[in-house]
């Protein structure tokens, strides 16, 4: 049998045949696509390819899948835990050329799309319809890539993330099959979900070359806002009673004091260095209202400083972009360093247990922390500013990394809420789900025996 790297030249020597220059394999367009925006080293594949038609998807799946080459999708690579590196060289394939919205169906509510259309490309597309796309991770990132990771972000609490918003995909098997799954039908009871079963799975199972899409109404009134409390646990209260009393908030972000001088410094907005809670209201004049007036009342109870809200676009969209720039705000805490991201998501009922203990053995651990959730589904997110040339440090980070994800685990929680397995987190699969893990790995082997889809993630 021919190692690795000669089955890799032989599957590109095809593929140059049938597309010629277009098969990329200059280094710096190799080591762009296998960059990470994680911690974690790039392993560059051996060229790039970006198909423009299914055909040419299913032309290139079917040769790789010939040739025993390794096959890395591409999305717009913003993913965090290394799902686009390439540990046994092979082709990436860059689907954002793909990115024509095909179909809208206004009545319906609901899109259908190819992969490379990004999430701020669907809604200002939809915008005179009405309508607006809602899952934010934050970065622009293609509607494909999200499917692929199961993205969230800061809308999910009211809106859901990518499980509930992908009710179709059309996707290019290993073997260079074409299938659809599911409909546009908001339910079905025919079948196993394979739509459910694609969504989360980081192109090991196959190439997505379309996606249905839910959308929904813009709001008649929107209005964000900020609150800082006394402590984190009375911050997290007000969230666990405003979702016990059915407050239907769009959003709500937790940020701790660091996390707070962080986006003061950065974005200018002189808010309280104190535990802080950002939220958005969507609906009509008059719920908006009732909505803000309730939460305010929460928020008093707790002992919070006045809610001080923003109504005016600019000044949402202000607060938001604020947030979204955290990364950079982040990195501005300990310049001429790399922050290395990580989230777990726990129970909300544990959830400020879980971030003061964390906090505390970061603090113990001599690292430097903020810290950021989406509180309405127990989701939070740490940077840890490290220096990668101090290997002394990088062990003391990635053990209080360990420690934090065994600790979600254990209050009933996951290693990731959002950002995905990928190399990263692959260890914490078996504590996590034990035994399921073994029927994963049969899923990956009946649908891609050869092992070409994305290898070295999740397992």
């Amino acid at each position: 049998m021919l190692d690795t790297p000669d089955r890799n030249q032989k599957a590109l020597a095809r593929l140059e045949e049938v597309f010629g220059r277009r098969i990329q394999r200059g280094q710096a367009i190799r080591e762009q696509h296998g960059h990470t925006t994680s911690w974690i080293a790039t392993q560059p594949p051996d060229a790039v390819f970006a198909p423009e038609t299914v055909e040419e998807v299913q032309r290139v799946v079917t040769i790789c899948g010939e040739d025993r080459m390794p096959l890395i999708p591409f999305g717009a690579g913003t993913s965090l835990e290394a799902q686009l590196n390439a540990p046994m060289g092979g082709l990436s394939l860059d689907m954002s050329g793909m990115n024509r919205i095909l179909q809208v169906h206004a009545s319906d509510l609901d899109a259908v799309v190819q992969p490379g259309v990004t999430r701020k490309q669907l809604s200002e597309y939809v915008r005179s319809d009405g309508l607006f796309f809602p899952i934010d991770p934050g970065a622009d990132a293609t509607l494909g890539g999200m499917c692929s990771t199961r993205a969230s972000g800061t809308n999910a609490v009211r809106y859901g993330t990518m499980k509930q918003n992908v009710l179709a995909t059309q996707v290019v098997l290993p073997d260079g099959r074409l299938i659809r799954t599911g409909s546009r039908a908001r339910k079905s009871s025919a079948g196993y979900d394979l739509t459910s079963l694609l969504v989360g799975s980081e192109g090991t199972l196959g190439v997505i070359t379309e996606l249905t899409v839910r959308l929904h109404g813009l709001p008649e009134r929107i209005v964000s806002g900020t609150c800082s409390f006394p402590t984190l646990d009375a911050a997290v209260q007000v969230v666990i009673q405003a979702i016990q009393f059915g407050l239907p908030v769009a959003r709500i972000e937790l940020m701790d004091p660091l996390c707070m001088r962080a986006v003061n410094a950065y974005s200018g907005l002189g808010l309280a260095e104190k535990p802080s809670l950002f939220v958005e209201f969507h609906g009509s004049e008059a719920s908006v209202s009732e909505q803000v007036e309730a939460f305010s009342a929460l928020c008093e109870e707790q002992g919070a400083d006045p809610f001080r809200h923003a109504e005016r676009p600019e000044d949402r969209s202000s607060l938001w972009q604020a947030r979204h720039d955290i990364y950079f705000a982040f990195s501005e805490l300990r310049r001429g360093v790399k922050g290395l991201p990580t989230d777990v998501c726990v129970p909300i009922s544990r959830l400020a247990e879980c971030i003061i203990e964390t906090n505390a053995d970061m603090e113990r651990s001599g690292l430097l922390a903020p810290c950021i959730g989406h509180v309405g589904d127990g989701n939070f997110h740490l940077m840890v500013l490290v220096d990668p040339e101090d290997s002394e440090e990088m062990a003391r980070c990635h053990a209080a990394v360990d420690r934090l994800n065994e600790r979600a685990i254990a209050m009933d929680g996951t290693c990731t809420g959002e950002h995905g397995i990928g190399q990263g987190k692959r260890r914490f699969m078996e504590q996590e789900h034990g035994s399921a893990v073994a029927l994963m790995r049969e899923v990956k082997q009946a649908v891609d025996p050869g092992g070409i889809m994305n290898p070295g993630k999740i397992f």
